[in-house]
């Protein structure tokens, strides 16, 4: 598949916002918000486009890609690392996409930001995204977790170097 990353437009980023996911991954759904909507054009995040012009996918760099709690475990502390994350239309995931479209997402990072250290933060529970990052050359560096008054949640830091 052939990929074309753009900045996030605001068709996409209405798009993404009404992207729905089984469980367990449906804490990866978008916010039906004018604000949600709005952090997906803040600059931070690209939409990945397929030939035909359908959206595959975004990704986000910087703290877009961070999960703001992890600062306090100095999860982010190292400044020479570009964060990236990344999120593929619901119907694609799980058929083998992946491998392909995360290196274009770090190429397009290399290239734009001049990148050579990446980190990621994925859920714990992901052990499929996991997989994948470990197959690609991350190395897990720290783990912690967010609390709220009702569940907690889990992640991983991973870093390639």
């Amino acid at each position: 598949m052939k990929y074309i990353i753009k900045e996030m437009s605001r068709d996409c980023a209405i798009e993404i916002s009404n992207w729905t996911y089984e469980e367990p991954y449906n804490i990866y759904n978008g916010v039906r918000s004018e604000e949600f909507i709005q952090e997906l054009l803040d600059g931070n995040y690209f939409s990945v486009i397929e030939e035909n012009d359908e959206i595959v996918g975004f990704y986000c760099f910087g703290s877009a890609a961070q999960v703001p709690i992890g600062k306090q475990y100095q999860a982010y502390d190292d400044m020479s690392f570009v964060d990236i994350g990344l999120g593929m239309r619901p119907d694609l995931c799980g058929k083998g996409e992946g491998y392909d479209f995360f290196i274009k997402g770090l190429e397009f990072a290399q290239n734009k930001f001049l990148a050579k250290k990446f980190r990621l933060t994925v859920a714990l529970f992901n052990k499929r995204a996991i997989k994948l990052y470990k197959r690609i050359g991350f190395n897990k560096i720290i783990t912690f977790e967010r609390k709220n008054a009702d569940s907690a949640m889990s992640f991983l830091v991973m870093v390639m170097t």
